[in-house]
């Protein structure tokens, strides 16, 4: 573990953002939020403010100097709920609303006026294509068309909303300027419309943005400003600066003329679809995508189905509709970014509650499944949100049986980072069904491995860890199986455990597939061993600001670092804690401010390192 504590500055968990320079103001904020199982709390952060006026080859976009930022505003009280606490077999519909009609910003035949009478089309040249999946078709049995909004400049549909509410302020409000707090896509889309009207653009990102990010919307004209490590201290931050500048605030998803624009979506869809359509799959972050396109279709075209999907553990939409009241996430995955709300918005909730059909929740897997039946279908890479609407309407028609219909998906965005395509590659085969992980367990004689082999078959071993231990007790593989039909997985395990070698399929644990696959040979029987996962911010710093929080004063015996892209690492450690001392160990977790779960009762854990 020392080895670790003197890491170089050039590793990934200690890789640098910024370096010095003059030319760059910062701040430092603090913040706060209430311990739950998984903890999510900010601490001290720096914010750069990077002018769009320098070159990229600039020095000047490197380290802030110091300066304070003021406090954050209190957020209305949400119900607080576990993603965990909804959960169904994929492609099952869930928050299904009650379609109740209440009072909101604008009745029903006004957004259908504004979508008419959007202005997205003086940014938007031409209608983004509707296509055909044809070998997805062909494998579901139903017809899949893609609504390619991944396509657009700035590869996401953000634009057209950000658009069609900045081009309806009046002349004195743009030539006062706009802000907004964004983590890629909404951010480029406000950045090229205000270069499109003249107007300056102020854009409050997160410090932990990837810089292939903050760097497109700087080459669009912005002021772009690093501000803590979380996209609600980004707000907080933009709204108090809107507010004592006299700017704009353009936010996110949560306003009618950000619904209106986003609605020119489904008026596309409806001119361009000939035929019955029997549902319009729509990925959710803050609703505001599927509130335009609900506000539209239901309008026009009542009978067709609008559904929303969400990630599993990032599901506040469907947890809102089945509790009939917005509610805050108390923790969010991050894989599919784009979508990673905490709260969804109130105007968009509304909507969604009179007009949507319900939600289909898909895990990790289907949606790296789906990136990559994108790039087989039309070579095209998509971001994971981008993918999201594409696996739910898979789900759907496997678990609803549907046959010889129209489906839509909306591809919302390719802003993919290259550097997370390694673990989309790892998990699609598993999404698909493609393959399966398992474990089993032999006798160490003579002759145990060739048996194990002949009863594997004829089936592809596509991953196989193996180590021999002395005390003779039953050795434990793990290994990777391709799939050709499910089928052959049963009948396969069935003849694994009539020849009394017990079988586990560990497909479904994420445990298994970011740490324990990696770490077989390492069992071993620590005493007080607390197993725990955190998710580490990237950025500079990181590793040992966690090694100040615990060591020395405990003793770490398993670390697994498991590189996520620019979202985050997820590190597996282990840490001797006697019981007496795990309301400290826990006090210091939750002020440490990374998410954290315990993992020690996992039974993938004591199988594979027990």
């Amino acid at each position: 573990m020392e080895a670790l504590r003197f890491a170089s500055s050039h590793s990934p968990l200690l890789r640098p953002k910024f370096t010095t320079n003059d030319n760059v103001k910062a701040v430092t904020t603090t913040a706060s939020n209430k311990s739950r199982l998984f903890v999510s709390a900010t601490l001290s952060k720096s914010m750069a403010e990077i002018s769009p006026l320098q070159s990229s080859t600039n020095t000047s976009l490197k380290e802030p100097l110091a300066g304070p930022t003021p406090p954050r505003r209190q957020s209305p009280q949400l119900l607080s709920v576990s993603p965990a606490s909804l959960q169904c077999p994929p492609g099952e519909l869930v928050g299904v609303p009650d379609h109740t009609v209440t009072d909101g910003e604008l009745s029903a035949m006004e957004y259908l006026t504004n979508v008419l009478a959007s202005k997205v089309y003086d940014i938007v040249p031409r209608d983004t294509p509707l296509e055909l999946a044809p070998k997805l078709s062909e494998r579901l049995g139903v017809n899949v068309w893609l609504k390619r909004e991944d396509l657009l400049s700035v590869f996401s549909f953000k634009l057209r909303g950000a658009y069609n509410m900045m081009a309806k302020l009046p002349k004195e409000q743009l030539e006062r300027g706009v802000i907004c707090s964004s983590a890629g896509n909404h951010a480029q889309g406000v950045a090229l419309s205000a270069r499109k009207l003249g107007c300056d653009a102020v854009i409050a990102m997160p410090s932990t943005t990837p810089e292939i990010k903050w760097k497109a919307v700087k080459a669009l004209g912005a002021m772009v400003v690093l501000v803590g490590d979380s996209y609600d201290e980004a707000q907080t931050y933009a709204k108090e600066r809107a507010e004592k500048e006299g700017r704009t605030f353009i936010p996110p998803f949560d306003h009618p003329d950000i619904i209106a624009g986003q609605g020119t979506v489904g008026m596309e869809i409806v001119r361009q679809m000939n035929g019955p359509v029997d549902a319009i799959f729509v990925p959710i972050g803050g609703g505001g995508l599927i509130a335009g396109i609900a506000a539209y279709v239901k309008r026009v075209s009542p009978e067709v189905k609008i559904i929303g999907v969400e990630p599993s553990d990032a599901n506040a939409m469907a947890l809102s509709l089945h509790h009939n009241q917005r509610v805050v996430l108390d923790q969010v995955g991050g894989f599919a970014d784009g979508v990673a709300v905490k709260v969804v918005g109130e105007e968009t909730f509304r909507l969604c509650k009179e007009l949507v059909d319900g939600v289909v929740l898909v895990s990790r897997d289907a949606i790296c499944a789906s990136i990559k039946d994108m790039f087989e279908e039309k070579r095209s890479i998509l971001e994971p949100a981008g993918a999201l609407a594409l696996a739910g309407a898979e789900a759907y028609c496997k678990y609803y049986g549907l046959k010889d219909v129209n489906v839509i998906a909306i591809t919302s965005g390719a802003n993919m980072n290259f550097d997370r395509l390694r673990l989309v590659t790892e998990l699609a085969d598993v999404g698909r069904q493609r393959e399966a992980v398992l474990a089993t367990s032999m006798p160490e004689v003579p002759g145990s491995f060739k048996q194990f082999c002949e009863l594997v078959g004829r089936m592809n071993i596509t991953e196989f860890k193996y180590r021999y231990h002395s005390d003779k007790k039953p050795a434990l593989v793990l290994y990777s199986v391709g799939l050709h039909t499910p089928l052959e997985l049963e009948a396969m395990m069935e003849r694994m455990e009539s020849s009394k070698l017990k079988t586990i399929n560990m497909t479904n644990d994420d445990l298994v597939k970011d740490h324990l696959r990696h770490l077989m040979g390492g069992r071993s029987n620590v005493q007080n061993e607390v197993l725990c996962r955190f998710i580490f911010p990237e950025r500079q710093g990181a590793l040992m600001k966690f090694l100040g929080a615990f060591s020395p004063r405990w003793n770490i015996t398993l670390f697994h670092y498991r590189g996520q892209g620019e979202i985050g690492a997820n590190v597996l450690v282990g840490i001797q804690v006697a019981s007496t001392e795990m309301d400290e160990f826990q006090n210091r977790a939750r002020s440490l401010g990374y998410e954290y779960a315990v993992e020690t009762s996992n039974e993938a854990f004591q199988l594979l390192m027990l």
